[in-house]
C-alpha cells in the first residue's frame, strides 16, 4: 500500500505547486497590467492639465493684447485650434484606454505611454515660452499703467 501512496502524494504535491505557481504568475501579470494602466492614466492626466493650462494662458495673453477681447484674433484662434486638437487626441487616447486596456499587451501600453510622453515633451518648451511671454506682458502692462498714472 505504501508503494502506491508515495506516487499519488507526489503527484498531488506537484499539482498543488503548479496551481500555486500559476496563481502567483497570474497575480503578478495582473499587477503589472494594473501598474501600466495607472502609469498611462497618470500621463494622460498630466497632459490634460498641460493642455488646459496652455489654453487658459493663451486666452489670458490674448485678452490683454487684444483691442477687443470679445473678438479673438486669428493667431488666438490658431492657438485654440492647436490646443483643441491636442485635447481631441487625448480623448482618443482615453477612449483607447477604456476600450482596449483590458486586452492590451505590454508593448501596446508602452507605445501609448511613449506617445503621451513625446507629446508632453514637445509641449513643455511651448508652455515655458508662454509663461515667460505672459510674465513679460504682465510687466509691460504694469509699466504702461504706471506711466499713465504719472503726470
Amino acid at each position: 500500500m505504501n508503494v502506491y501512496l508515495l506516487p499519488v502524494v507526489g503527484a498531488l504535491l506537484l499539482v498543488v505547486l503548479a496551481a500555486i505557481g500559476a496563481a502567483f504568475w497570474q497575480r503578478r501579470r495582473q499587477a503589472l497590467h494594473t501598474a501600466r494602466l495607472q502609469n498611462l492614466l497618470d500621463l494622460a492626466d498630466a497632459l490634460e492639465r498641460d493642455l488646459k493650462s496652455c489654453r487658459r494662458n493663451l486666452a489670458q495673453a490674448h485678452a490683454v493684447m487684444s483691442v477687443n477681447p470679445d473678438l479673438p484674433a486669428a493667431s488666438e484662434q490658431d492657438a485654440q485650434h492647436a490646443v483643441d486638437a491636442g485635447l481631441r487626441a487625448l480623448l482618443q487616447q482615453r477612449l483607447w484606454i477604456r476600450d482596449r486596456s483590458a486586452q492590451a499587451s505590454a508593448s501596446e501600453f508602452d507605445a501609448a505611454a511613449t506617445s503621451v510622453r513625446h507629446i508632453r515633451a514637445r509641449l513643455q518648451p511651448l508652455l515655458l515660452a508662454l509663461a515667460q511671454a505672459q510674465s513679460a506682458l504682465d510687466q509691460a502692462m504694469r509699466e504702461h499703467i504706471r506711466q499713465d498714472g504719472e503726470p
